[in-house]
């Protein structure tokens, strides 16, 4: 039997008994943990296991653990690391050593799937809630930086999720509070914004951007919209496990079922679910339902991308990193 067609969140530190009840009937085939989540690594092993057992199987468990200010595994138990943005003239080796030191991190805490990397590109306008989380301000630097962050990642036993498919760049409001209305020509985003997800459309999991852009939909968020998945799948070649950015965010219309049931019959495969309120988590999976045959078989692939892992010296790949960030652009 497939799992459900979601991704959920627990709300502290350990898993409650209602929480491990639910999480056992309702079945989502994964996690998705936040900084209310953790408080030092061996809570972090615990609540993990816990998790997993409540489903009785391997789960996956997500985080979004990027640098900057969208960094939820703080010191003293986890490196920080700076913002993307900061980082984008220093190469892809920076990116590579970036995700390989992340994944170290997560995979020894149970954590196997990082939302990382953005594809989105930095332009002026960009909203500071996403610009200086973007990788670079042209698409051959973010295309460079994003594959090497994915690439870093995935050597360390952590799947990446692309994200904001297809393009939030040109967001000049926080989706978290409003809808992004994107009135580009379609041809000046072929230019800009779609084909850094074209180049990276091999990667296992994408994330949607809860953006209007009415040269694709004039009515609906790409979330939500048929025609939006649609383009993500045929036109920008987004044919791995997709799932929805939080369906909490306020960039979207109707209530939390609502935005839920509609994302799955738009095309996504999994509805993604961060807030850990058990009424909305139940609301949520009553009208979901199972993942589709088609997504269970997207997701079976994404999860078949997992790399061996080899041995690395965390220490030396630290120092590596801190003279790049020393020695300035491409050192």
């Amino acid at each position: 039997m497939a799992p459900g067609a979601a991704i959920l969140a627990p709300l502290g530190a350990a898993l409650t008994p209602d929480e491990a009840a639910f999480f056992r009937d309702a079945d989502p085939w994964g996690f998705i943990l936040f900084q209310r989540n953790a408080e030092s690594p061996d809570q972090l092993r615990r609540l993990t296991a816990a998790l997993r057992d409540a489903v009785g199987r391997d789960a996956p468990i997500l985080i979004d653990q990027e640098g900057g200010r969208v960094q939820r595994l703080w010191p003293p138990h986890f490196r920080a690391f700076r913002p993307p943005l900061d980082d984008a003239a220093l190469g892809p080796r920076a990116f590579w050593l970036r995700g390989r030191l992340i994944a170290h991190e997560l995979t020894a805490v149970g954590i196997d799937v990082n939302c990382a990397p953005s594809a989105d590109v930095a332009a002026p306008e960009t909203h500071p809630f996403l610009k200086n989380r973007c990788y670079g301000t042209d698409v051959d630097t973010v295309v460079t930086n994003a594959r090497a962050m994915a690439e870093g990642l995935l050597d360390g036993g952590c799947l990446p999720v692309l994200k904001h498919a297809p393009g939030h760049g040109r967001a000049r409001v926080d989706s978290h509070k409003d809808l992004p209305v994107i009135t580009a020509r379609l041809e000046d985003l072929h230019d800009r914004d779609f084909p850094p997800f074209e180049a990276l459309a091999d990667l296992p999991l994408v994330m949607t951007a809860h953006l209007l852009i009415p040269s694709i939909d004039p009515d609906t968020p790409v979330t939500l919209s048929r025609s939006g998945i649609t383009f993500l799948r045929e036109e920008l070649g987004l044919t791995g496990l997709i799932m929805s950015d939080d369906l909490s965010m306020q960039a979207l219309p109707g209530d939390i079922a609502s935005r839920a049931t509609r994302a799955i019959a738009a095309g996504c495969d999994l509805a993604l679910h961060c807030n850990g309120r058990m009424d909305e988590m139940v609301a949520v999976m009553t009208g979901l339902g199972q993942m589709t045959p088609e997504a269970a078989t997207r997701a079976e692939t994404a999860l078949a991308a997992k790399r061996e892992v080899r041995d690395i010296d965390p220490s030396e790949l630290d120092d590596e990193l801190h003279r790049l960030i020393d020695g300035g652009p491409h050192a």
